[in-house]
């Protein structure tokens, strides 16, 4: 039986589960590569370490500039820092619901993913900024964030369906989209991500999360993490990826904006120059 006919017999427990498996041997593969930096870094980690109590001991004297709680064993200096990274990302640049750039670039670029997955933070802290840099800024490309679970666990059920944790994380980050913030709380959420599988998700760090975002309203913010529709839209980003035939993230479609988009398997997510060749391609087009 041809390859394809055996993917579309997989059922969608299979393919999380396949896709888990290939996460995870990716995991691997970048934590023997790292192994030998870390070994490198543990002094000057410890000096870290350090320095990081004594900025604590100061923000807890009233010195500090963030309020928020600290979220999955991040201390204030991290989550400080993170807001700073974040901000300076996104400075400048629409934002409506779901969409990141000018509603009228001819360029889109879809990027799906899960809030746990430590590969799709890989892709925000590395390529991602200069995409938004060079093409988002300058309103060649817009960006979509669509969902699709694949790190977050499925305690509630089989795996065959996203776990409620999936779905309260993914409605929050879409209730802030209602405010035009959803990509601070989407970039947010992956430059503080706690270890995979270790349950840091809890409706404290949700809530921490959405504290964080300048000018966002909470009370209006946690009303409308109450929309129904956004179900409806968690599960049509899961309909698109599995026609797509995507098991992993984070997984992308790109295209001509209105056009039919085709899959983008980027060679590098730490280095944005695959997405540059293709969005030059398709600016030239």
């Amino acid at each position: 039986m041809p390859n394809d006919d055996h993917e579309q017999e997989l059922t969608r427990k299979e393919r999380r589960e396949q896709a888990r498996s290939q996460r995870k041997e990716v995991e691997e593969m970048h934590a023997v590569s790292e192994a030998r930096k870390r070994r490198l870094t543990i002094l000057a980690g410890v000096v870290v370490v350090v320095v990081v109590v004594v900025v604590i001991i100061a923000v807890a004297g009233g010195g500090g500039k963030s309020t928020a709680e600290p979220t999955a064993n991040k201390s204030h200096a991290e989550i400080t820092e993170s807001q700073e990274q974040v901000n300076e990302t996104l400075a400048g640049t629409k934002q409506a619901a779901n969409v990141l750039g000018d509603p009228n670039a001819p360029v889109t670029l879809q990027y799906f993913g899960d809030l746990e997955c430590p590969i799709c933070r890989e892709f925000t802290l590395g390529a991602l900024p200069d995409i938004i840099k060079k093409w988002v800024k300058t309103g060649k490309v817009k960006i979509e964030y669509r969902s699709l679970s694949t790190a977050t666990g499925n305690a509630e059920g089989d795996g065959s369906e996203p776990s409620g944790t999936f779905k309260s994380q993914q409605a929050a980050a879409l209730a802030a989209g209602k405010q035009d913030k959803m990509w601070d709380y989407v970039e947010l959420f992956y430059h503080q991500q706690g270890e995979e599988d270790s349950g840091y998700v809890t409706e404290d760090f949700i809530k921490g999360i959405a504290k964080q975002i300048d000018g966002l309203d909470l009370a209006k913010w946690e009303e409308d993490r109450k929309d129904p529709a956004f179900a409806a839209q968690i599960e049509e980003d899961a309909n698109v990826a599995a026609r797509e035939g995507f098991t992993g993230t984070p997984s992308f479609l790109i295209g001509k904006s209105g056009a039919t988009p085709h899959r983008l398997e980027p060679s590098s997510l730490t280095e944005a120059g695959a997405f540059d060749e293709e969005i030059e391609k398709l600016l030239k087009a």
